[in-house]
Parts: structure tokens; sequence; C-alpha cells
């Protein structure tokens, strides 16, 4: 089910997300409800304060045959390497806002899978991206906070032109 997705401005998008205690049914429908709702919004992940669930969940498509589809419960970031690249990172709850943001370029996260077996994930490059983006959301912060105090004051003030009304 595609599910509404939160907006700048919403509080549920600042707030730190708490852990599942448990990966069962409910939890393996809510990222199916997330697969669909990223899908929906052609996106490449989607973490579930951006559906109003505050809950340490993400959902990841880098959209490379490489990589299978996946989500993971409770994600900590292990290891970032201190070599860092700058891309540009969008965001589904900023529609209209893109940015070029700073991040490590390798990271290694651990988490648990679907069925709630741990995993670990050794990513470069832009899956490596969407994994920090992603667990930046459940700690409540949004790519905007990564880029220089000018350069976010000038993307606010779009943000101000160009965002949707339910977010007004």
């Amino acid at each position: 089910m595609v599910r509404e997705v939160r907006v700048l401005g919403d509080p549920m998008l600042r707030r730190e997300a708490k852990p599942v205690a448990e990966v069962g049914d409910a939890v393996r429908s809510l990222i199916d409800d997330m697969f669909d709702t990223m899908y929906a919004q052609e996106g490449v992940g989607l973490a579930a304060p951006q559906i109003g669930v505050s809950e340490r969940i993400a959902v990841i498509d880098p959209r490379d045959e490489a990589v299978a589809p996946f989500a993971i419960v409770n994600p900590r970031v292990l290891e970032a390497s201190d070599e860092v690249e700058r891309g540009e990172e969008g965001c589904l709850s900023l529609p209209g806002l893109k940015d070029l943001v700073e991040r490590p370029i390798h990271v290694v996260v651990e988490a648990l899978d679907r069925e709630g077996k741990p995993m670990r994930i050794e990513a470069d490059g832009l899956l490596a991206r969407i994994l920090q983006h992603e667990i930046d959301h459940l700690d409540g912060v949004l790519f905007i906070d990564r880029v220089s105090p000018l350069k976010r004051k000038m993307l606010l003030q779009k943000w101000r032109k160009i965002r949707p009304t339910s977010a007004a």
C-alpha cells in the first residue's frame, strides 16, 4: 500500500526514530508498504519516519542490477572512510530540492534484514550514499543539514516557494 510521504515542516522528520524490538509480520508489512511508496515516488531509498512511523527501518533500491532491493532494521554505521566525495542528493521529503552533499565514499553498516537476521553491508559510491542518507533520516537529520549554512538558506528559500500546499 502506498503511503503519504511527510515533507519538510513535519516534526516526525526531525525526531530520532525508535529501535525495533522485534521483526515480525507488522514490520514486514510496513516494509512492503515502504517499498510500494518508494517506487511510487521513484525514489532509491525511504526511511520509516518519512511515512510517519518512528521506527528504525529503511528500504533501499539503488536501481543497480548487482544490488537487489533490501530493507534494513536498526541499522548502525560501524565504519566510514576518511575519504569523502561530493554527490548530488535529493529527498522524497523535500521534493524539488537537490544539492551536493559531502559524504564518506565507503561505509560498513550492521542491521537486521526483513526476517530479523543480522546482516553486514560494505558499500561504496551510490549505495554508501543512500545508506548514509536513510540512516540520517532515522536520526532526524535531512540532507539540507549537511550543506553549508548559505546553501541551506538558499534551499529553504526555494522550498518556501515550491513546497506542497499540504506542508504550508
